[in-house]
C-alpha cells in the first residue's frame, strides 16, 4: 500500500466524523453550546452561553473558545466543532474586527459589549 492510498484511507475516516450542520458563528457571536455529560446513571446536558473569543483550525481538529462571566468571575472553555456530545447554537451576530479578541479578558461591564452585527437580507 503506497503513501497516497493510506492518505485517501485518512482523509475519508476524517470526512465521515465530520458534523453535517455547524452554525455559521465567528468570533463576537454569542453562543450557547450544550454539552451531553454521561454521568454514572443518567445522561445530562449542560449549557454554556457566551461569547467566542476565537475560532481556529479546520478539519476535526477545528477548536472555538467561549467565554462567559459567572458570578463576577470569568470562564473559558475550549470545545471541538465536530464534537459528536455539543450542539451549538447561534444566539447573536458581534462585530469585531480581529480573528482572537483576547483583549475582552481585561473588560468588564459596558465595556466589555460588542456590537451587533446587521445582516443584508437582500
Amino acid at each position: 500500500m503506497n503513501k497516497l492510498n493510506k492518505q485517501n484511507i485518512i482523509n475519508h475516516v476524517n470526512n465521515l466524523q465530520l458534523k453535517k450542520s455547524v452554525p455559521n458563528f465567528q468570533v463576537g457571536d454569542t453562543v450557547s453550546v450544550s454539552i451531553k455529560i454521561a454521568d454514572e446513571k443518567r445522561t445530562r446536558i449542560q449549557k454554556f452561553d457566551g461569547l467566542v473569543l476565537r475560532r481556529k483550525g479546520s478539519g476535526l481538529s477545528e477548536t472555538f473558545i467561549v467565554r462567559k462571566e459567572s458570578s463576577g468571575v470569568g470562564v473559558e472553555k475550549n470545545f471541538h466543532v465536530h464534537n459528536p456530545n455539543i450542539e451549538i447554537e447561534l444566539k447573536r451576530k458581534g462585530k469585531v474586527r480581529r480573528a482572537y479578541i483576547s483583549y475582552m479578558r481585561e473588560r468588564s461591564g459596558k465595556s466589555a459589549r460588542i456590537k451587533e452585527k446587521v445582516v443584508n437580507t437582500k
